[in-house]
């Protein structure tokens, strides 16, 4: 479901988007839905649906965070990986949300699948 114009985007949002990225599979994972390209993990979507998290370099991260707190947090026991999570609420709208979303698929996934994806998108 697209949301209206001016609602955040949801978790649907993100599967939709998600599961549009090429050789993207969803896997069952800790008890939450995660999406995986090529094997590798690229998005997690906790329980209550209200944020997602997807990979993310370690100085860009701190970046991110500082800039727009309200947006990027990264939990205690996630300090020491390349995961950075995003509340949806605070997204300005779908077009951020994919922009978000393939840019982690892009860490994820082998560079001949981006490069092939780069050329069409």
């Amino acid at each position: 479901m697209t949301p209206v114009s001016g609602s955040a985007p949801d978790s649907d949002d993100v599967r939709r988007i998600a599961l549009a990225l090429p050789q993207t599979a969803e896997k069952q994972a800790w008890g939450m839905p995660t999406f995986r390209v090529a094997g590798k993990m690229f998005i997690t979507v906790p329980d209550d649906e209200t944020s997602f998290a997807v990979r993310c370099p370690m100085h860009e991260r701190s970046e991110l965070i500082a800039a727009e707190p309200e947006k990027f947090w990264v939990p205690p026991h996630e300090a020491g990986s390349n995961w950075v999570r995003v509340r949806l609420a605070a997204l300005d709208d779908l077009d951020e949300l994919r922009d978000i979303l393939v840019d982690s698929w892009k860490q994820a996934a082998p560079a001949d699948l981006v490069a092939a994806y780069l050329t069409t998108d």
